[in-house]
């Protein structure tokens, strides 16, 4: 193998697709997902991993971490890394399916009204318009003080609900633009199906903007149900990274000092965010190569060879 020059990475890599080749060789991606693999680990064998009951009392109020209890323990109790665990699965389940959902809607509803236009477009763009006024929270609100507790799967259903406009509308502008393409209209006069020509020649030149609309979606989506826990409007019985903000803050964690009760959903989720961005950056650097050179190139040297370009011109 060393003979004919080739590494063993080398042979590994070419085994992949090219999309596949690009992301694992971006080091933002890579890290990204490396991250998310670890906390959606976490939260599939949650149930075999917590040395305790997330829901039960384990020890005494506010014990500091150590050796019997990692992050040490809550104001009822209750161990911290066993619920940080546990909460990562109602968390990260209701962030990413609101985002799948909603990015899911506004692909079908983008699509569709930018491809076929006439009444399909203005139809599907009054319902879009909708979506964007619809406000998601003040929804949430009202769910709430109905239903007295709205549970995780609530707040991930409103969301996933009204949480697909945007996605939509951008969508929508970039397929009006696709859709005047050479091998678009090549396809159509080869007779192609619309839905053959939609997937094969529209959908992949989009793929930044889908994966762009599917994060924010789903950091959105985290953070409104953590925010919305943590103010109370949640399900006090359920075990989030949101509720166990809540509880922090009714036991005053930080004046008592017991920071070791809110630090770690917080750093979870803001870990998880970046993440989700690091993934949706490198995305962007494989589907936009002009975009990857000038990030490669850095800020100063950009500097740089703007202030040599001046000075030429003196």
């Amino acid at each position: 193998m060393a003979e004919l020059g080739v590494k063993p990475r080398s042979r590994l890599l070419a085994r992949l697709p090219g999309w596949a080749q690009l992301f694992v060789t971006n080091k933002k991606g890579l890290f990204g997902l490396a991250i998310l693999a670890i906390f959606m680990i976490l939260a599939l064998l949650a149930p075999l991993i917590t040395p305790y009951d997330p829901y039960r009392r384990a020890g005494k109020p506010h014990v500091q971490p150590g050796v019997e209890h990692f992050l040490g323990t809550s104001r009822q109790g209750k161990d911290n890394f066993s619920q940080l665990l546990e909460g990562s699965r109602a968390s990260l389940t209701v962030g990413f399916i609101a985002g799948f959902s909603a990015t899911l809607i506004g692909l079908a509803v983008g699509i569709s009204a930018g491809y076929f236009g006439g009444k399909t477009d203005e139809v599907l763009t009054f319902f879009v318009n909708v979506s964007l006024v619809l406000p998601a929270l003040p929804l949430i609100i009202v769910l709430a003080s109905f239903i007295e507790e709205a549970s995780p799967t609530v707040i991930g259903l409103v969301l996933a609900l009204t949480g697909w406009g945007w996605s939509a509308r951008t969508i929508r502008t970039q397929t009006l633009a696709l859709k005047s393409r050479e091998f678009v209209l090549a396809a159509e006069l080869m007779g192609e199906k619309k839905w053959r020509i939609i997937v094969r020649e529209i959908l992949p030149n989009m793929s930044s903007f889908v994966v762009g609309g599917f994060v924010l979606a789903t950091i959105y989506g985290i953070l409104a149900e953590a925010a919305l826990e943590f103010i109370g409007l949640g399900s006090p019985n359920s075990v989030t990274w949101g509720t166990m903000l809540y509880w922090a803050m009714r036991a005053q964690a930080l004046q008592t000092g017991a920071w070791f009760e809110i630090w770690p959903p917080a750093i979870a989720i803001m870990l998880t965010g970046a993440a989700l961005v690091m993934v949706n950056f490198a995305v962007d650097e494989i589907t936009n190569p002009q975009l990857a050179a000038t990030r490669r190139i850095g800020p100063i040297r950009r500097f740089l060879r703007r202030r040599n370009r001046s000075a030429d011109f003196v």
